[in-house]
């Protein structure tokens, strides 16, 4: 069977359903072609939070964060990013407040992944954030070489906020 059958028929296994109404609204082809399009390693040129409650857009992480999000055709994602201004290295131990505060400057986990009309649902397998593990349900676009997840909610690990965020990347 060839890995993007494969792909087509792990991804779906949860989601009888959507099996069926993917039949009747979105033909296999263009699924397989948002599969194929993702596939890849992807590197991160924005991220940028809007709070909730008051409407204001930050960068999540400083401006130009480090990082990168990569989906695989076996049905796997990693991601990391990290503030491109964080401590510079050390020659002692880390203080309990630098540690915390380096834990602030990250992300990083691993998941599973599919695709459900437009988003890519992540089951998250291990994260720095225990708080992140299950589905993390991700709305995204696509194009050219450029991938857009926007209007993906959380919580700020950092402030405990509720915010919307968007991120914004360039296929390596």
């Amino acid at each position: 069977m060839p890995i993007t059958d494969w792909l087509w028929d792990q991804s779906l296994v949860k989601r009888k359903s959507y099996v069926h109404d993917l039949d009747k609204h979105r033909p296999e082809d263009a699924f397989m072609a948002d599969i194929e399009a993702l596939i890849g390693s992807w590197r991160m040129d924005a991220w940028t939070r809007t709070s909730v409650a008051t409407g204001v857009t930050t960068d999540a992480l400083g401006p130009s964060p480090i990082g990168y999000i990569a989906y695989h055709r076996c049905g796997r994602m990693m991601a990391s990013v990290f503030r491109r201004d964080r401590f510079p290295p050390k020659d002692r131990a880390w203080t309990t407040e630098e540690k915390a505060q380096l834990f602030d400057d990250m992300l990083a986990y691993v998941a599973t992944y599919h695709l459900e009309e437009g988003r890519v649902i992540h089951e998250v397998d291990g994260s720095w954030n225990p708080n992140w593990q299950g589905a993390l349900d991700r709305p995204f676009t696509l194009e050219e070489n450029r991938l857009f997840i926007s209007g993906a909610p959380g919580i700020d690990p950092a402030t405990g906020e509720e915010v919307i965020y968007r991120m914004e990347f360039t296929k390596d």
